[in-house]
């Protein structure tokens, strides 16, 4: 007997949960693993970045995956959750009999397969949580799941780079392809509600929305929002690799302590998004971390570096979560692969954005300068946060 999604709030949870940790997975190779994994193959930060925001490709291009998602929404969202989890776990085991010292390019396309099917699971989970859930507990559920995304990039964090250190880097591509497979294959013990039994036309509907002037100021503050933090992405772990001179295992625990304030921070971020108000959550998170990345500039040492860094980690889960509650909030269920898949998609597309620019500033100008930059750019993210009016008739 197949379980409801719908009719329990811990079956949401542990469901929705359990995914975002495979995801959370599949992000420290962006974050840490393979800008190590490249260092230790000679290739030159400058490089590194433009390399992974090209991989990651997939992640601001979401819409596209929604479009197809929401075409066949007749199908439900469930067997797109399914087939990108296992492209996904594909990928990864074939990244394992590869190296990018001297098969880059077949590595790059691989791995950036490998990210369609991390765009398709995901644009098709946040399809589903849009629809099974209400706006009153979206903060919450954003929380746990942004969270529950942070658990795995952490717990990675920690045992992948234990992994590439002992066994080889071979060996943690292989690793996580077996932590992922069984979770992707949850969904089928979930029985999933219809939307709708036939085809729609999602073109129409998706220019109505759009056509609203607070989903055009929420579209261009979904781009910036994120911009301070991919600035900061890479650059951390090749700091810390280079100019901080820990090993692996090191960044690796860094990394974790900081992605543990991030799933702490995305919770009561969600908390407060519901309790306070998603504009004024995001005004007093966002106004703390403009002070907290800017004495990143003086952090000299791994203690203070990590300290501060930490913080920062905590703040970005806590406006993370009312970021994307307001998209919950204004997404059209009957498109809501689509109309969710381009705020994501911009929110992605603003942190590679600065992430591709991020290694070519640390090579010219230092790492002092790339983190004022990252501070600088929440400036404007506060500008257009002032224009968002939400009213009524533009929440779902």
């Amino acid at each position: 007997m197949m379980i409801d999604v719908s009719r329990k709030s811990w079956i949401k949870y542990f469901l929705f949960g359990c995914l975002y940790f495979s995801f959370g997975l599949n992000v420290v190779f962006l974050n840490l693993i393979l800008p190590l994994y490249f260092l230790n193959q000679g290739i030159s930060p400058a490089l590194i970045t433009v390399l992974i925001s090209v991989v990651s490709i997939p992640m601001f291009i979401k819409f596209v995956w929604g479009g197809i998602v929401d075409y066949f929404i007749r199908f439900g969202r469930k067997p797109f959750i399914i087939a990108g989890g296992l492209l996904t776990v594909v990928c990864l085991f074939i990244l394992s009999f590869l190296n990018p010292g001297n098969a880059l390019l077949p590595f790059a396309i691989i791995d950036f397969m490998s990210w369609v099917g991390v765009g398709v699971l995901t644009i098709s989970l946040d399809a589903l949580v849009i629809s099974t859930t209400g706006e009153t507990e979206r903060g919450k559920i954003n929380g746990s799941m942004y969270a529950a995304q942070n658990v795995g990039l952490a717990g990675g964090s920690v045992l992948l780079p234990f992994i590439a250190k002992t066994l080889g880097y071979n060996m943690v591509f292989l690793t996580a392809g077996f932590i992922i497979l069984p979770i992707v294959l949850i969904p089928l013990i979930f029985r999933e509600k219809k939307i709708v039994k036939k085809q729609q036309k999602v073109g129409g509907l998706l220019i109505q929305e759009f056509k609203k002037k607070t989903i055009l100021v929420i579209a261009i503050f979904a781009v910036l929002v994120m911009m301070s933090s991919g600035m900061i992405l890479l650059i951390a772990p090749i700091w810390m690799d280079t100019g901080l001179q820990l090993d692996i295992t090191q960044v690796g625990i860094v990394t974790m302590l900081f992605t543990i304030a991030i799933a702490i921070g995305a919770v009561i971020g969600g908390v407060l998004a519901d309790k306070l108000g998603r504009k004024t959550t995001l005004y007093i998170l966002i106004s703390s971390s403009i002070f907290f990345t800017v004495l990143l500039v003086f952090a000299n040492s791994w203690e203070y570096f990590s300290l501060i860094y930490c913080i920062i980690g905590f703040l970005q889960g806590g406006y993370t979560s009312p970021v994307v509650a307001i998209f919950y909030d204004v997404t059209n269920p009957r498109i809501a692969a689509t109309q969710y898949a381009i705020f994501i998609s911009l929110f992605n597309l603003g942190i590679t954005i600065t992430e591709t620019i991020s290694g070519p500033l640390y090579v010219l100008l230092g790492v002092s300068r790339v983190f004022l930059y990252a501070a600088w750019i929440f400036g404007p993210a506060l500008l257009i946060l002032y224009f968002i009016r939400l009213k009524k008739n533009d929440i779902h």
